[in-house]
This record gives C-alpha cells, sequence and structure tokens, in this order.
C-alpha cells in the first residue's frame, strides 16, 4: 500500500503515510545508479577485448585513432605487451625513440587499462544520473567507449598525434577526467536543457 501511494500520490500524502518524498527518490536513484555502474562495468569489458583496446593501445589507423581488432588470443596475451604506434622518429625519418615494451604481459596492459576505460564511463555516469533512461544508457556505453575514450587514450598514450607531440599524462588527468567531465557536461545539457548562464557557470567550475 505505501509504495502504492509514492508511485501516484503527491508529497503531502507522502508525508502522511509516513514514507518521506526524499526517501522514495532516494531509493530510486541509487538502484539507479548502482545498475548503471554495473551495466558500464561489463559493456566496457565487452567492447574492450573485442575491439577497443587496440583501438586505444594498437596498430595507427588515423594520428587519433587505431586500427580495431580483438584482444583476446592466447599467443597475444601471454607475450609481452607492446605499443606498436608509439615509435618517434625525426623529421628526417631517423629514429627518436623506440617502440614501447612494458614488461609486463599483454593481458596485465588489457586488464590494467580496461579498468581506465570503467572509470571513465562510471565517473560520466553522474551527470546522466536522473536524466538519462536505463535503453538510453546501454546504448550510450558502447558508443561513448568507441568513438570518444579510445581516441583520447590512442592520442596521448597510444602513439597518436599528442604522444608525438610529447604530450604526457601521468595520472590520466586529460584521458580520463578531463573528457569523462566535458562528456558529462554536454551530455548533461542536451539530454536535460539548462539556462545557458548555468551552463556556463558549470563549465567554468569543472576547472577549479
Amino acid at each position: 500500500m505505501a509504495d502504492d501511494i509514492c508511485d501516484f500520490c503527491g508529497p503531502a500524502e507522502h508525508a502522511r503515510a509516513g514514507y518521506p518524498l526524499w526517501q522514495h527518490r532516494q531509493e530510486e536513484v541509487g538502484h539507479q545508479l548502482a545498475f548503471m555502474a554495473l551495466y558500464a562495468f561489463a559493456a566496457v569489458w565487452i567492447c574492450w577485448v573485442i575491439w577497443a583496446y587496440n583501438m586505444s593501445f594498437g596498430d595507427k589507423l588515423l594520428p587519433f585513432w587505431g586500427k580495431a581488432r580483438p584482444a583476446l588470443g592466447q599467443s597475444f596475451l601471454v607475450a609481452q605487451s607492446e605499443l606498436t604506434a608509439t615509435t618517434v622518429r625525426y623529421h628526417n625519418g631517423s629514429l627518436e625513440a623506440a617502440m614501447l615494451h612494458p614488461l609486463y604481459p599483454a593481458a596485465t596492459m588489457v586488464y590494467f587499462q580496461c579498468m581506465f576505460a570503467t572509470i571513465t564511463i562510471i565517473i560520466l555516469a553522474g551527470s546522466l544520473l536522473g536524466r538519462m533512461n536505463i535503453k538510453a544508457w546501454m546504448a550510450f556505453v558502447p558508443l561513448w567507449v568507441t568513438f570518444s575514450y579510445t581516441i583520447c587514450a590512442f592520442s596521448l598514450w597510444g602513439g597518436g598525434f599528442l604522444f608525438q607531440w610529447g604530450v604526457i599524462d601521468y595520472s590520466g588527468g586529460y584521458v580520463i577526467h578531463l573528457s569523462s567531465g566535458i562528456a558529462g557536461l554536454t551530455a548533461a545539457y542536451w539530454v536535460h536543457k539548462t539556462s545557458p548562464i548555468g551552463f556556463i557557470i558549470a563549465f567554468l567550475l569543472q576547472w577549479f
């Protein structure tokens, strides 16, 4: 009975029923956040091992994107990891810096970097909590990972144009925090319209 009242009555009825409106709303938001995070974790894993890892750390396709291919074979996973696009050359073609060969198997690299991709999309989820329905979120996660995160990761970490320019991002400030912040702000603005002044204030606050 209390659930029926909560679903169909206003604030006054909620109070008389002994079921505070804020508590009902808090439970709904908590359930939605849990599902969004769990789905994002599972969906990113699938995308990552099938195509997104090599789009972020594989062979170069474009200055900002790697070639999509699976990262699943045993021979690939147990071999020493290598970032094939990280070779840096001078303008005359001579070698400036050799390709990076981290001292651990590719399986470790795949798993470690997948955690960064998962964390990034979950940070972004906070901007869309209560704004985007679950079906839209289920479509949004693989699309954003494919067409946004992989570009940022390859450009800066995987040997893309920012890496070639000498840009260094030790703690993920660009690939993780800046990309999720800008994406979350933009998505929240378009999914649920806010005033232009509010949008500008939110944009400025994220830099502090």
